[in-house]
């Protein structure tokens, strides 16, 4: 990991953007990182683009701001891309993964992406399959996890397993699902 790994969440509102950079921070903290989760609200309302971010370091982390210029972006819903340029700041090593059936490659031809990494995942169709309807942010931390190799798999599920039982503390029937979706993405995230 670098010094410093800045991730930039795209959502829309009721898709869990800023649960899952709560929830992603949580999980990583519990491997001894510096971690910092928090969301930037639009307008709060069922559907509107909502962005929320990370900051993942070894060292504490200082900076209280936007990330402008993140190493990764997790797209929830693939609809922003027809207004959000998701690829702004990101650095020509970085990484984009994005909530889609589509392949990286048809991906990054509808983007017009040069440069940068790809990766997509069906993590609607997981959470469909896993939770029984279409919330795709705890497969999308599988994903992540997958694509970025911040923690080993095994400490990674049991910190996400450890984490979602906290949440879920009054709805434990929810868990299980849950730590489903995430393995399921973790194997499932294409490259190109």
């Amino acid at each position: 990991m670098t010094d410093l790994l800045e991730i930039r969440w795209h959502g829309r509102g009721g898709q869990g953007a800023k649960t899952a950079a709560m929830l992603l921070a949580e999980i990583v903290s519990a491997a001894g990182k510096f971690i910092q989760g928090f969301p930037e609200y639009g307008p709060e309302r069922m559907g509107a683009p909502v962005l929320a971010y990370n900051r993942i370091s070894n060292r504490p982390i200082s900076l209280h701001c936007q990330v402008t210029n993140p190493g990764v972006v997790v797209v929830l819903d693939a609809t922003l891309l027809e207004t959000q340029d998701v690829a702004e700041g990101v650095p020509e090593d970085g990484i984009i993964l994005i909530n889609t059936q589509r392949s990286p490659a048809e991906m990054r031809r509808k983007l017009d992406l040069e440069g940068r990494r790809l990766y997509t995942v069906d993590a609607d169709q997981i959470s469909l399959e896993t939770l029984g309807k279409p919330i795709p942010n705890t497969p999308m931390i599988g994903a992540l996890m997958k694509v970025t190799a911040l923690m080993d798999y095994e400490p990674f599920i049991e910190a996400a397993e450890a984490q979602l039982k906290r949440k879920f503390a009054t709805k434990p029937h929810l868990v299980p699902g849950n730590v489903d979706a995430v393995r399921r993405a973790y194997r499932e995230v294409k490259s190109e």
